[in-house]
C-alpha cells in the first residue's frame, strides 16, 4: 500500500451537474435484482463488425451482454430517484461498449463482494463496478482498463473530530467491504497498534451508500473510498468535505471471466475504439470524470 499522497484530479464542479441523487435513493433496495438503465442516453454509436466478430459464439447468438454491478457507488453506478433505474458512468460506458459490439445489455444489481464470484461462475458475462485492477483480482479474472481513480477520505464539514488520514488512530472510519480501501485502512490500523496507539474502529459496510449515510449522520468519524465517489458524496450531501489529498491512483477495469479471453479482447477493442472516436470522452464529461481519462485501454495491465 502506498501512503504518499498524489494530487487531486477530479473536477468537483462538473460532478455537481450530474444526475441528482439522495442518500435514500442511493441506499435503495440492497438485494440483488435487475434494473432499468434506459435513463442514460448515449451518444450515437455504430457497431464495429470486426470487433463483434471476435465475440464468443454464446454472447454473439444471445445478442446481449449480462453485466453485474453494485448500484451503491455514485457517480459510477447507483439507483436513480425513481427507485429502479440503474445509472452512472459505468452504466453509460457498459452500454456503449455493448453498442460498439452490436449488443444490448442486461444489468443486475448485486452486492460488491458477490460480483467477481458471479463472473467466475457464469451468472454474469462481465462486471463494471469501479473495480480497481490489482494482482489479486488478476489471478481470478481478466480486467480491461478504462479509467483512473485514487483513494480519498471524507469527514463531516469542518472536520469536527480532527481526523488526519495519516494518523487516524482512535477514530471510527467507514469503508465498503471487499474494496481496496479495506486493505488500506487495515494497514493504517496495524501501524497504530505497532506504535502503541489506540486502534482505528473500522466499520465495514456492504453498501457504499450506507458508509456515506453513517458519516453524514455522525455514526463514524470519517470514510475512505474511491475519489469519484467521495467527490460525488460531498457535492450531493452538502454535509461532508474531503480531508487530505487523493493517493494511490490506479486504473478501473471491466471484469471478464479468466477463460473468456475472446470477450476480454473484444471489450478492450470496444473501449479503445470509443477513446479514439471521442465517445469515451463525451461520456466521461457527462459525469465530470475527464481528468481520470486514459488514452489506451489495456488487457490485464500490471503497472
Amino acid at each position: 500500500m502506498l501512503i504518499e499522497t498524489k494530487r487531486s484530479w477530479l473536477t468537483f464542479g462538473a460532478l455537481a451537474a450530474g444526475a441528482a441523487l439522495t442518500l435514500a435513493a442511493c441506499g435503495g433496495d440492497s438485494s440483488s435484482g435487475s434494473g432499468d438503465s434506459s435513463a442514460s442516453p448515449l451518444p450515437s454509436i455504430s457497431a464495429d463488425s470486426e470487433l463483434a466478430a471476435g465475440l464468443p459464439e454464446a454472447i454473439k447468438s444471445a445478442g446481449v451482454i449480462k453485466f453485474g454491478t453494485d448500484a451503491s457507488y455514485a457517480p459510477m453506478e447507483f439507483i436513480a430517484e425513481d427507485g429502479s433505474t440503474i445509472e452512472g458512468a459505468d452504466i453509460d460506458l457498459g452500454n456503449a461498449i455493448a453498442a460498439k459490439l452490436g449488443l444490448t445489455t442486461e444489468w443486475t444489481n448485486s452486492t460488491f463482494d458477490s460480483l467477481i464470484v458471479g463472473v467466475t461462475n457464469g451468472k454474469f458475462d462481465a462486471s463494471m463496478s469501479s473495480f480497481t485492477i490489482n494482482p489479486e483480482r488478476l489471478e481470478q479474472v481478466n480486467m480491461v482498463s478504462y479509467l483512473n481513480a485514487g483513494t480519498a477520505w471524507a469527514v463531516a464539514k469542518g472536520n469536527p473530530e480532527n481526523v488526519d488520514p495519516e494518523d487516524a488512530c482512535g477514530k471510527s472510519v467507514g469503508v465498503q467491504k471487499a474494496t481496496v480501501q479495506v486493505e488500506d485502512i487495515e494497514a493504517r490500523n496495524a501501524a497504530c497498534t505497532e506504535a502503541g496507539k489506540e486502534p482505528i474502529d473500522i466499520q465495514q459496510f456492504t453498501l457504499q451508500s450506507d458508509a456515506t449515510t453513517a458519516l453524514a449522520s455522525g455514526k463514524v468519524d470519517a470514510m475512505l473510498a474511491d475519489s469519484p465517489v467521495i467527490a460525488y458524496a460531498i457535492t450531493q450531501t452538502g454535509q461532508l468535505e474531503q480531508v487530505g489529498e487523493i493517493y494511490d491512483s490506479a486504473p478501473y477495469g471491466v471484469v471478464v471471466p479468466l477463460d473468456q479471453e475472446d470477450l476480454a479482447k473484444s471489450v478492450q477493442g470496444a473501449v479503445q475504439a470509443m477513446i479514439d472516436d471521442g465517445t469515451y470522452k463525451e461520456i466521461l464529461a457527462k459525469w465530470g470524470l475527464e481528468d481520470g481519462a486514459v488514452t489506451t485501454s489495456e488487457l490485464n495491465p500490471t503497472s
